[in-house]
């Protein structure tokens, strides 16, 4: 099977593949994709790709099945990749912790109470431990991909209808926080929020998100 050459070298999932094998031999491709959130011709396409490196050995095993081992390459590879890892995780962390803190007060000097974050994931746990040092309150998290789950102990809701439910009625603003697609999330909201009776002005963004905030004619940028 062809490997599509930039997905297949995203380290973080290589870290995540050589992990996995090396807490189970017998793990299959499926549970692999599972575990690695990807879909099951890229899982069998990295660990292809992590056989030829010689990072992984396969060996057949009873039953047509197969077991994974790392080589004493991939031992020093998953190393090698923990420590970048972590290294880029704390960057982000100490990053995103310090734009989160500016944000909120930029909130508070906006007079907001109340803030719904858009998107789950990291960026929105830093952003709700970075609250509290202020009189912001974060009430939910707006994600229709992951709804029904929770995000630092807040609900994560499917749209605005939802959040203003959580909170007893209507929300002063809101923080984007998707990693995944931030400029077409901010793109696809500039909309929602006119629906909602918000502007642009009702949305800060972080820098680190590295979007470019072009408004409908009539909306300027937070």
């Amino acid at each position: 099977m062809g490997e599509p050459s930039r997905e297949s070298s995203n380290p973080e999932i290589v870290l995540g593949l050589l992990t996995s094998v090396e807490g189970d031999s017998g793990i299959t491709q499926r549970k692999l994709a599972r575990d690695l959130g990807i879909a099951l011709g890229l899982a069998n396409a990295y660990l292809r790709r992590c056989v030829r490196k010689g990072l992984v050995k396969m060996r057949q095993v009873p039953l047509n099945r197969y077991a994974y081992y790392l080589t004493p390459q991939g031992f020093a590879e998953k190393s090698r990749l923990t420590s970048e890892y972590l290294s880029v995780s704390f960057d982000f962390f100490r990053r995103a912790r310090s734009e989160c803190t500016l944000l909120f007060n930029e909130c508070v000097d906006r007079g907001w109470r109340k803030v719904v974050l858009y998107g789950a994931g990291e960026l929105a746990e830093i952003a709700v431990l970075s609250a509290p040092e202020t009189t912001i309150e974060v009430v939910c998290v707006v994600d229709p991909t992951h709804t029904g789950h929770r995000c630092a102990g807040l609900a994560v809701v499917a749209d605005f209808v939802a959040a203003e439910t959580c909170c007893g009625g209507r929300f002063d603003g809101v923080i984007l926080t998707d990693t995944r697609a931030p400029q077409a999330r901010f793109d696809e909201m500039t909309s929602i929020l006119i629906q909602h009776g918000l502007t642009g002005h009702s949305l800060v963004i972080p820098q680190l998100l590295g979007v470019s905030r072009v408004l409908p004619v009539g909306e300027t940028g937070a």
